[in-house]
């Protein structure tokens, strides 16, 4: 964080610290501008933070990154991340039993217990293996403009039946996309299925906010000041809690989108809310660093993760950590929720668990029903812009890229002002 004091004036200023305003600050270093950053909170990385607690590592909201999505090589130091992958697959939770239903492809010896998983027929997991080898195939551009349903509709009409849907698809998807419903758009769906398939699902050795603070770390011109919410945002200006006012050639606003909504006069972004519980135990449910769906398709908890078994780091010695993801819940008390359910599938056990902290996130992404139609414009006219992953699509690529494709655009309207 930067301590001089704010500016009256400067050439850009970027309104949100979150990832698209980390990358869009990043990528005007590179074009020669040194932009002014405000973030409202505390910290950097918005959404992509991650908190210690009585020595565990807690992101905010269980989170993952993909290995796949581009913009990870363009702007991140993947190799200082020191990134730990889960196991390719998933293992279901389905009457007291686990099933493990990997990625024969890359663990040919899961192929046994894939094969005679009880979570769809044989001519299911054909389908599936089927749909992988076509969108690994695929331009995931071509993807975003393909024909749109929701995901369910979509997962029907490719034939695959109600069981491997409910007790697959449901937890795995509705999970990544912050929707049991499946209603998001089918093409998100393929390009986010064709990610998985091309990558790893990782996460940073200590957390995912060493993804924020790595970016925050490499800006070296950016002017950055925490705990400077902006409450008004015209051409030209501006407008802080504080009541100062600070003019501009070009202003990114780069926040969540509800709120760059309310700041810009935008239409309202709809919200994917999600909320996650974290236990510490002292041994681990199962064994094996896999995402565990619930196989019974009831939640509220549709997958869980234990996250000392993916990274040690996240959990003191001799201690484990348990992430309890409920997403679109956020009312009523989570963790009674939660540990009510997996008591059903670990029995007294989890009873001895520790409750470390519940979090509910109102916008955990933004909704992407179908029709979806990424790439929305990040130029609104008279030197305002807006970023983020509600412009392109909800996940850290989206955020990323809309960062990136936001600042070069800004870059090359100052140089053209100059």
């Amino acid at each position: 964080m930067t301590n001089t004091p704010l500016p009256t004036h400067c050439d850009v200023v970027i309104v949100g610290a979150g990832l698209a305003g980390l990358v869009a600050a990043r990528v005007l270093e590179q074009n020669g501008i040194a932009p002014l950053l405000l973030e409202a909170s505390d910290g950097v990385g918005g959404r992509v933070r991650s908190d210690i607690v009585d020595g565990f590592i807690l992101d905010r909201g269980f989170q993952v990154l993909l290995t796949g999505y581009p913009e990870v090589k363009n702007n991140l130091d993947v190799d200082a991340l020191d990134l730990r992958a889960f196991e390719p697959g998933a293992n279901v939770w389905r009457e007291g039993k686990s099933h493990i239903v990997g990625d024969p492809f890359r663990r040919p010896l899961t192929l046994v217990s894939t094969t005679f998983a009880p979570i769809g027929t044989v001519w299911d997991k054909a389908r599936i293996a089927l749909m992988r080898t076509k969108l690994k195939r695929s331009d995931p551009k071509q993807l975003l403009r393909g024909q749109d349903i929701p995901t369910a509709t979509a997962l029907r009409a490719m034939g695959f039946s109600s069981k491997m849907i409910e007790r697959f698809f449901r937890p795995l998807v509705g999970g990544i996309q912050l929707d049991p419903s499946l209603s998001t758009s089918r093409r998100m769906f393929d390009v986010i299925f064709r990610t998985l398939a091309n990558g790893d699902s990782v996460v940073p050795a200590r957390g995912m906010g060493q993804i924020s603070e790595q970016l925050a770390s490499s800006l070296k011109t950016t002017s950055l000041h925490l705990n400077t919410p902006v409450t008004a945002v015209s051409s030209g200006s501006v407008t802080l809690a504080s009541g100062q006012s600070i003019t501009a050639k070009a202003i990114i606003v780069a926040t969540e989108g509800p709120v760059a909504a309310k700041l810009l006069g935008l239409p309202p972004v709809e919200s994917r809310s999600a909320g996650c519980v974290y236990f510490a135990a002292p041994k681990p449910p199962v064994d094996g660093a896999y995402v565990i769906l619930d196989g019974h398709g009831q939640g509220p908890v549709l997958n869980v993760a234990v996250m000392s078994l993916v990274s040690p780091h996240y959990a003191p010695a001799g201690q484990h950590l348990i992430a309890a993801a409920l997403p679109g819940v956020i009312d009523g008390d989570l963790e009674d929720l939660a540990r009510t359910q997996l008591r059903s599938w670990w029995g007294s056990q989890v009873d001895s668990w520790t409750h470390l902290r519940t979090y509910k996130i109102p916008h955990g992404q933004p909704g992407q029903d179908a029709p979806f139609s990424p790439k929305k414009k990040v130029s609104l006219g008279d030197g305002l812009y807006v970023c983020g992953d509600h412009r392109d699509t909800g996940s850290t690529q989206g955020a990323m890229y809309s960062g990136r494709r936001c600042a070069e655009l800004v870059a090359q309207q100052v140089r053209l002002s100059v």
